[in-house]
């Protein structure tokens, strides 16, 4: 059984910085992707980034690329999300989830993931 843990949320001024971490137990097959989601108040889940754990190809969706950065660290089955330059719209609580990459699914695609963790909130003050 895969278990998720997030941590590393909280509130930030805009243009301030904060890390996520994820902490990945249970998880033996490398094969895993593990994604950062993404939730405000009243829209749709959204997938910010992915990482996939054998290769360590990474993607984003653009409205993060070039502010935050996915990363992994494997001996402590930990997979990390640096949040930089921070904006009030990136208000929302943020999952991460994992699974094993299905041939016909995206990775934005939040119903591709079995496993989830509890979540975080991240709070962007103006």
């Amino acid at each position: 059984q895969v278990q998720l843990e997030e941590s590393g949320g909280g509130p930030v001024q805009a243009g301030g910085s904060l890390k996520l971490s994820c902490t990945v137990s249970g998880a033996t097959n490398r094969r895993y992707r593990v994604a950062w989601f993404r939730q405000a108040p009243g829209k749709d889940r959204e997938g910010v980034a992915v990482i996939y754990l054998n290769t360590g190809y990474t993607h984003y969706i653009d409205s993060v690329e070039g502010r935050f950065t996915i990363s992994q660290d494997n001996a402590k089955n930990t997979v990390f999300l640096q949040m930089d330059n921070l904006q009030p719209e990136d208000t929302a609580i943020y999952y991460c989830a994992a699974d094993l990459p299905t041939i016909g699914t995206r990775w934005s695609d939040s119903g591709a993931y079995k496993y989830w963790g509890q979540g975080t909130a991240v709070t962007v003050s103006s």
